[in-house]
């Protein structure tokens, strides 16, 4: 994506988790198609929200009339994690694990939503072009390495 700000990027990103999600209601009865996405769907939300918080985020941290916004999304970001760490506690697609499965979707698509609607537009009102483009630069940079890490750990 050329000449991408942080917000096309991470837009893009955003497009590949809901096109995941899409992909594992598809496959909800094909249980081994099933881990697959899903393993896939965790260690690239990871390594999203990762990079996300080393670039936007903590730029946003930095300002004080954007630090109430990353303060946010950085508690919606831990709330994804505890939800990815209940569900491998418990049995791949079983009840519980489909109940708690609905749950982070639920939770992930709010925080997403949110994230496109409400906070980029805020950031962008407040960062330059020259800024965003430069993080967009910055979290193509470090996503790849937080994919390795996020694999390695998986």
């Amino acid at each position: 994506m050329a000449n991408a700000n942080i917000f096309d990027r991470l837009k893009e990103d955003h497009d590949a988790h809901r096109q995941l999600f899409d992909k594992m209601a598809d496959a909800k009865d094909d249980h081994d198609r099933l881990q697959k996405l899903f393993d896939q769907f965790k260690v690239e939300v990871t390594a999203h929200a990762a990079a996300e918080e080393e670039t936007l985020y903590a730029t946003m941290l930095a300002r004080p009339d954007l630090r109430e916004d990353a303060q946010h999304s950085v508690s919606e970001h831990k709330e994804i994690d505890d939800y990815l760490e209940e569900l491998d506690d418990l049995e791949f697609n079983g009840e519980e694990w489909r109940q708690t499965f609905d749950q982070l979707k639920k939770r992930y698509l709010h925080h997403i939503e949110e994230e496109e609607e409400e906070m980029f537009p805020g950031a962008a009102e407040e960062l330059t072009a020259e800024e965003e483009t430069r993080l967009a630069e910055t979290f193509a940079r470090r996503k790849p390495a937080e994919l390795k890490r996020a694999e390695a750990a998986d």
